[in-house]
C-alpha cells in the first residue's frame, strides 16, 4: 500500500507544474534594475521601431521631448515592461556610448527644417511648378499673356508718386522672334513689339541679288522669346549663373546690387513669359539662391488675390512675389517702399500687377479662345 501522502491540487491543477506556477504567483516580482536616461531613451527607441511607428526626428534629448502626450503614456506603460522582460530574460542593454569603440548613432540632420523660410516655400513653389501641364507652343505662334498692373508715376514738378489705376496689360511676344509682337494696355494706343530692327541687306551668294532682311539681336534674359526661355538650363547653379551674367552691367548705379538685379530678372521672367513647367521649377530654385530673400507672410496681388509672397529688399523698395497659399500659383507682383522719403512714407505700393492668363495665339492681337 502507498503510504506516500498525496499533495493538494493547486487551482484544480494536480501536476508539480502547476504547483511550482501557483507558489511563484504568490511571491512579489522580482526587482528591476533602474535604467539611466540614456539607456531609457534606447529603450523607447528600440520599441518605437518595433512598432513600427516613425521615429521623430533631431537629438536624443529632443526627440523625448518632443513625442506626442499620448504616445509619451503608451511609452510610460509599455517601457517598465519591456525592461521587465528583458531582465526576466537575462538580457543586458548597453549604453553604446560608454562602450570601448562604439558612438551612440548620429540623429540624421533635418535640413528642410534648418533652412530659411523663404528657401523652404521657394522649394514647394517649385515643386507644384513642375508639376504643371503646359500645352506646346509652336515656333510660329504667340505667346499671350493678360494681367492687371498699376504703376506708380512722379510728376515733372517731383513729390510723391502717385499710383495710377489698375487697367488691363495684354501683351503677344512671337515664340522664336521672327515677328514683331503687340503690346495692348487700356487707354493707350497699341504698340509694335520688335519693330524698331534695323533693315539690312543680305546676298544669297556671290553676285545675288541683295534683297532686304533685319538684323535681329539675339534673345537673352532682358529681351527673351519663348524658344529661348524653354531653352534655358533647369540645373538653378547654372540657370543662376547664366542670369547674373547677362544681367552684369545692368543699372550700374551708386549702390547697383547684382543679386537684386537677378531676382529682379527672374521676377521679369515669371511675369510675361510661359516658360515650360521644368524651367520655371528651375527659377524658383535659383530665386533661393539668392542672398536677402525673404518671405511676407500676407501680400495682395492688383485685384486684390490675397496670398503669401516672397520677397527682396533693395535701395529702399521691396520687390514682391505673391503666390497662393495652396496651389503655390504665381499670382503677380508688387513694389512696395520700405524707407520714408520723397517718393512717399514707408508702406507705399509703388507698383502692383497680377496675372490673368496665359495662352498660345495665332496671331498678334488675337485673343485666345477661353480668355475672350
Amino acid at each position: 500500500m502507498n503510504t506516500t501522502p498525496r499533495r493538494r491540487p493547486l487551482h484544480g491543477a494536480g501536476s508539480e507544474e502547476a504547483e511550482r506556477l501557483g507558489l511563484a504567483a504568490l511571491l512579489p516580482p522580482p526587482p528591476v534594475p533602474g535604467l539611466g536616461p540614456d539607456r531609457e531613451l534606447l529603450l523607447k527607441e528600440a520599441l518605437l521601431h518595433k512598432a513600427g511607428l516613425p521615429e521623430p526626428r533631431g537629438s536624443l534629448a529632443p526627440r523625448a521631448v518632443r513625442l506626442h502626450a499620448r504616445r509619451r503614456l503608451v511609452l510610460r506603460v509599455m517601457a517598465p515592461a519591456v525592461a521587465c522582460a528583458l531582465a526576466a530574460g537575462g538580457i543586458v542593454v548597453a549604453n553604446l556610448a560608454d562602450t570601448p569603440g562604439h558612438q551612440a548613432p548620429a540623429a540624421p540632420r533635418d535640413d528642410a527644417a534648418r533652412a530659411p523660410e523663404a528657401v523652404r516655400l521657394l522649394g514647394r513653389i517649385a515643386l507644384a511648378a513642375a508639376a504643371q501641364k503646359q500645352p506646346a507652343v509652336r515656333a510660329d505662334q504667340f505667346v499671350y499673356v493678360e494681367s492687371k498692373v498699376a504703376y506708380a508715376a512722379q510728376s515733372a514738378a517731383g513729390g510723391s508718386l502717385t499710383l495710377a489705376a489698375v487697367h488691363t496689360r495684354q501683351v503677344w511676344l512671337s515664340a522664336d522672334g521672327s515677328r514683331p509682337g503687340l503690346l495692348r494696355e487700356e487707354g493707350r494706343q497699341d504698340t509694335p513689339l520688335g519693330a524698331d530692327d534695323t533693315p539690312v541687306y543680305a546676298l544669297d551668294g556671290p553676285g545675288a541679288t541683295p534683297r532686304p532682311t533685319t538684323l535681329r539681336k539675339s534673345p537673352s534674359i532682358s529681351d527673351p522669346t519663348h524658344q529661348y526661355v524653354a531653352s534655358l538650363p533647369t540645373d538653378p547653379v547654372a540657370l543662376l549663373k547664366l542670369i547674373r551674367d547677362e544681367t552684369r552691367g545692368q543699372g550700374q548705379s551708386p549702390g547697383s546690387d547684382p543679386d537684386q538685379r537677378a531676382f529682379a530678372a527672374i521676377g521679369d521672367l515669371l511675369a510675361e513669359t510661359w516658360a515650360p513647367p521644368q524651367v520655371s521649377a528651375a527659377l524658383y530654385k535659383a530665386a533661393a539662391k539668392i542672398p536677402g530673400v525673404t518671405v511676407v507672410p500676407s501680400a495682395a496681388d492688383a485685384t486684390g488675390r490675397e496670398g503669401v509672397a516672397v520677397a527682396r529688399t533693395a535701395h529702399g523698395r521691396q520687390t514682391q512675389w505673391v503666390f497662393d497659399r495652396n496651389t503655390y500659383a504665381f499670382l503677380g507682383e508688387r513694389t512696395v517702399l520700405t524707407e520714408a522719403g520723397e517718393a512717399g512714407p514707408a508702406g507705399t505700393v509703388v507698383g502692383t500687377s497680377a496675372v490673368l492668363a496665359r495662352a498660345a495665339a495665332d496671331r498678334a492681337g488675337e485673343v485666345p479662345a477661353g480668355h475672350r
